[in-house]
C-alpha cells in the first residue's frame, strides 16, 4: 500500500531508533515514562483500532519484533563470534516464540488514541480517512512532509551559514577573526 508510506517510513525509522535505545533508556533514572492511561470502553477501543487500521498504522511497527531479535543477536555475536551458528539457530527459535508480540504496540496505540479522542471523534476521523479527501491526505501527506523536511534541512543549513558569518563579522570587528 503506497499511501502514507513516507510517514510510515519516517515513523518506522523513529520507532527503530527508539527501540534501539529502549533497554538503556528503561534503566536510566528520570527516563520519560509512558503516561498512565484511564480505562476505556470496548467500543472506544474498537473505534481506535478502526481508525488505526484505516490509517495503516501497523506498517510502522510490523517489523519491530524481527528488528529487535536481529539487533539482539548481533549484539551477542559481537562478543561471541564463535557462537554464530548457534545464535542464528536461536534467533529462529526466538522469532517463532515472539511472533505476534508487535500487536502489543497496536493495542497500546489504540488505548492512547482512545484516551486522547472521544469515541465519536475517532469514528468521525475514520469516516474522514475513508472519504476521497481523507484518502488523498493519506496519499499526499507523506510527500508534503518529506518536501517540508527537505526545505527545513536546507533552511537550517543556510541559516547556520548566515549565523556563522555574523559571528565571523562581529569577531573580526573586535580584532579576533574566526577561522
Amino acid at each position: 500500500m503506497k499511501r502514507s508510506s513516507g510517514i510510515l517510513l519516517a515513523a518506522g525509522v523513529a520507532l527503530s531508533l527508539a527501540l534501539s535505545v529502549l533497554p538503556a533508556a528503561a534503566q536510566q533514572p528520570g527516563a520519560p515514562q509512558v503516561p498512565e492511561l484511564k480505562p476505556v470502553s470496548a467500543s472506544a477501543m474498537q473505534a481506535a483500532r478502526d481508525l488505526l487500521t484505516v490509517k495503516n498504522v501497523a506498517q510502522v511497527y510490523v517489523n519491530a519484533v524481527p528488528s529487535i531479535i536481529q539487533r539482539t543477536k548481533d549484539q551477542f555475536l559481537a562478543n561471541n563470534l564463535s557462537y554464530q551458528k548457534d545464535l542464528n539457530e536461536v534467533a529462529v527459535t526466538v522469532a517463532k516464540d515472539m511472533a505476534g508480540k508487535e500487536k502489543d504496540i497496536g493495542e497500546q496505540m489504540a488505548k492512547i488514541y482512545a484516551n486522547d479522542f472521544t469515541e465519536q471523534e475517532m469514528k468521525d476521523l475514520t469516516t474522514f480517512y475513508k472519504s476521497a479527501l481523507g484518502q488523498k491526505l493519506l496519499t499526499m501527506e507523506p510527500n508534503a512532509i518529506q518536501a517540508s523536511m527537505m526545505y527545513m534541512n536546507q533552511w537550517a543549513q543556510s541559516f547556520s551559514e548566515a549565523v556563522a558569518n555574523e559571528f565571523r563579522t562581529e569577531m573580526k570587528k573586535r580584532g579576533k577573526p574566526l577561522g
